[in-house]
Formats: C-alpha cells, sequence, structure tokens
C-alpha cells in the first residue's frame, strides 16, 4: 500500500539527516540559515517533546510500539479508500519509527531543526516530528470532513 511507502520515505530521510548531523556537527554545535529565523542545531533528547519524561525510555518503548501496531491496523482496515487518512497515518507511522529506531539505537533522539518564531525560541525536534505533526493535522481535518459528512447524512 501506497501508505506504507510514505511512511518508509519519513523514515529514511529521517535516519539520513540525523545521521548527516551526528556525522558533521558536534553536540550543541548551531550552523546559521537565516540569521534570527532558522538554524541547523545538534541536540539530543531522552524525552517527548520539550523534552518532558526525559530518560523513562522503557515508557517510550511501551508506548511507541503500541502506537505502531494501532497506526498499522488503521492503515490496513480504514485507510484504503481514504486518501487523506491514509496519508495521515503513514506520516505518522514515519515519524514514530523513525524516532523509536534512534532511542533503541541511540538511546536518545537527534534534533537538529532549530527555529524561532518571532522571538521565541521553539524547541529544536527533527523530521521525525514534523511527520507526526502533519499527519496529526490532517488526522484532525479528515476527523472534521467525517463529522460533518455524518452530519449532513443523518439530515438528509
Amino acid at each position: 500500500m501506497v501508505y506504507f511507502l510514505i511512511a518508509l520515505f519519513v523514515i529514511a530521510l529521517d535516519q539520513l539527516t540525523k545521521w548527516l548531523i551526528v556525522k558533521n556537527l558536534y553536540l550543541g554545535e548551531s550552523v546559521e540559515i537565516i540569521q534570527n529565523v532558522f538554524y541547523i542545531t545538534s541536540h539530543r533528547n531522552t524525552g517527548a517533546a520539550w523534552g518532558v519524561l526525559a530518560g523513562q525510555m522503557w515508557f517510550f518503548y511501551i508506548i511507541t510500539i503500541a502506537v505502531i501496531a494501532g497506526l498499522v491496523y488503521y492503515l490496513l482496515k480504514h485507510a484504503r479508500n481514504n486518501i487523506l487518512l491514509g496519508v495521515s497515518l503513514g506520516l505518522m507511522l514515519g515519524g514514530a519509527v523513525g524516532n523509536f529506531i534512534d532511542r533503541i539505537w541511540r538511546k536518545e533522539v537527534v534534533d537538529f531543526i532549530h527555529v524561532y518564531i518571532v522571538n521565541y525560541n521553539f524547541p529544536v525536534f527533527n523530521i521525525a516530528d514534523s511527520a507526526l505533526c502533519i499527519g496529526v493535522v490532517l488526522l484532525v481535518i479528515y476527523m472534521l470532513f467525517e463529522e460533518k459528512i455524518a452530519k449532513e447524512k443523518k439530515n438528509a
């Protein structure tokens, strides 16, 4: 199914970019791309977003395995005839697996995308995190459309 190819693409891109960061930048090194807006910064995270639950690897292993199983199930059972749902789940699957590989292999997640949003120093993130967030936004959009369609069918 094409949605698994999306997940594989995300995983490959995520792992390639993380490998490039680890090989070419020392921890904490930052390269300016757009002054005061966008930097490539070598960072590590042993927790979830914003360092929440740092060091709780077994918790992340268990949760991630459950999430991956759920995503695969929904991809196989519900996404066949719905492109938006399939793309959102494929992106989330790729993101979850990308960070899971880091947690298993490195015992930490490699982050490197560092942006400032109107003077706010946004936490450093990676391709997997981006795919997860985009996937969640697409899933919310899908759910809103499904709710609207269900209401229209009920009223018809």
